[in-house]
């Protein structure tokens, strides 16, 4: 009998669980941007933000040194071993493919052995300055997803900076500084992202962290992307929906995790001691093996798909927007004025459709029509608009529509369909005891209901 009880209770358990893996109790995946749906009319588009997978974004990246001819290799020369700076018997030559580096070999697959790099000429000229700016460019804005991480061959760099742009590199401005000593070579207080906080994650700060001598076995330089997320997602990334939350809501936040171009500015070699050996200057050099760069393309939420087309990567818009970005309206579309769709409310968000312009509407089919998860105003009348009704523009999560014209929402719901968490608005997002502990008691129900169908349950 109790074995019996106990398979059944497993039988559950299991169909519960299929259930819950499709169910977004804490946070959306955005993977999808419409569905169809059925009615009492018919088919009809339930439509809902989305975006484009994160992906290796060094697969479409354009490399540009300066100056032109800071790689090693025309003419020869030699350089000293990494293992072993005093054993300067190593050549590097671009005209034998064994003994070149040129710069593609920062973003070819790793594994070999030995590892492959780009290298730069030796300090030669000092005390000439050796200063090298690598330009990664996309032609595409790009949202990041992931740290940024370089791997030195040469022993990480004393002085660095990591700087971005978000004008296809017309203007610049730095993203952190590297540096042995940072008072000396920044001005700058040495921190760590571990220094940050929810409110100071925007601070542009110089870490010794990752700068260390010529003789260490560490090679890798972080961009922390991640521990930045976790201020708003928690340690391990768990409550997404805060983050998405801050990143509706804060555009400084959502442009400091966007780019168009990265540029590392490598100003002084890894030395390893206070004062340059003049008589070994081919010790110093830059060398990098690998950059890691993970993100999206960004589609302002009005995409799933991105696609490379003559070298250059467009998102694949929906919801009737177009261009590089789904920046904006198509024609015929321009019902109301382009928006960006919204992560907000979770899991489906907002899709904020573009609508067919008054002088295009006519009689709409079904297929065209706009269902109430995208919060997209259907116009009714030439001259007017309901906010909300009882068919298409239902008011949501509880919400009442008053008289056509607003929803009277929930006290933790607000904006015009009810679609938004009050709390997001706080600068620390919504904890676990705010409105979105309904959505995650959807799975912890149905199972209470099917236990207490077979007898199992005690409630």
């Amino acid at each position: 009998m109790y074995l019996s009880r106990f398979l059944s209770l497993h039988t559950l358990w299991v169909t519960v669980s299929s259930v819950m893996q499709h169910y977004p109790s804490v946070w959306g995946h955005y993977d999808v941007c419409k569905t169809q749906i059925y009615t009492e009319e018919g088919k009809v588009w339930d439509y809902m933000a989305c975006q484009p997978e994160a992906r290796d974004m060094i697969k479409y990246v354009k490399v540009t040194l300066d100056p032109p001819d800071i790689t090693c290799g025309d003419p020869p020369e030699t350089f000293c071993a990494m293992g072993n700076p005093y054993m300067c018997n190593n050549e590097c030559d671009a005209s034998t493919q064994e003994l070149a580096h040129p710069p593609e070999l920062m973003f070819d697959l790793e594994g070999r052995h030995p590892s492959t790099f780009w290298q730069s000429t030796t300090w030669k000229d000092y005390p000439k300055p050796l200063h090298v700016n690598i330009t990664l460019s996309w032609n595409k804005t790009i949202e990041l997803t992931d740290n940024i991480v370089i791997t030195f061959e040469s022993g990480r760099p004393d002085q660095m900076i990591l700087e971005k742009s978000l004008d296809y590199g017309r203007t610049w401005q730095p993203y952190q500084y590297y540096a042995t000593d940072c008072l000396d070579a920044f001005h700058m207080d040495p921190k760590s992202v571990r220094d940050l906080s929810q409110h100071t994650v925007l601070e542009i700060i110089c870490t010794e962290e990752y700068s260390t001598g010529y003789m260490t076995n560490s090679k890798i330089i972080h961009f922390e992307i991640k521990d930045r997320f976790a201020f708003f997602a928690g340690p391990r990334l768990h409550n997404m929906a805060s983050l998405y939350g801050q990143l509706d809501t804060t555009k400084k936040l959502r442009d400091f995790f966007t780019i168009t171009d990265l540029r590392i500015r490598l100003l002084r070699p890894a030395t390893g001691e206070i004062y340059v050996d003049e008589q070994h200057l081919a010790r110093y050099f830059y060398a990098i093996s690998d950059i890691r760069v993970y993100g999206r393309c960004k589609c302002n939420l009005h995409a799933t798909g991105c696609k490379e087309e003559n070298k250059r990567l467009l998102c694949e818009c929906e919801h009737n927007t177009t261009g590089p970005d789904c920046g904006k309206c198509k024609k015929n579309y321009q019902g109301r004025p382009w928006s960006p769709g919204s992560y907000l409310p979770i899991p489906k968000g907002t899709a904020n459709i573009c609508i067919p312009s008054i002088s295009s509407i006519g009689n709409p089919s079904k297929f065209d029509r706009i269902w109430p998860n995208i919060s997209s105003l259907e116009v009714s009348k030439p001259n007017q608009a309901n906010v909300c009704d009882n068919e298409l523009l239902h008011c949501q999560n509880g919400g009442t529509c008053i008289n056509n014209v607003r929803c009277q929402c929930p006290p933790a719901y607000t904006g015009i369909l009810c679609e938004k968490l009050k709390c997001e608005r706080d600068p620390g997002g919504c904890g676990q005891n705010s409105g979105q502990g309904a959505i995650s008691q959807g799975p912890l129900l149905l199972l209470t209901a099917l236990l207490g169908a077979t007898g199992l349950c005690p409630c």
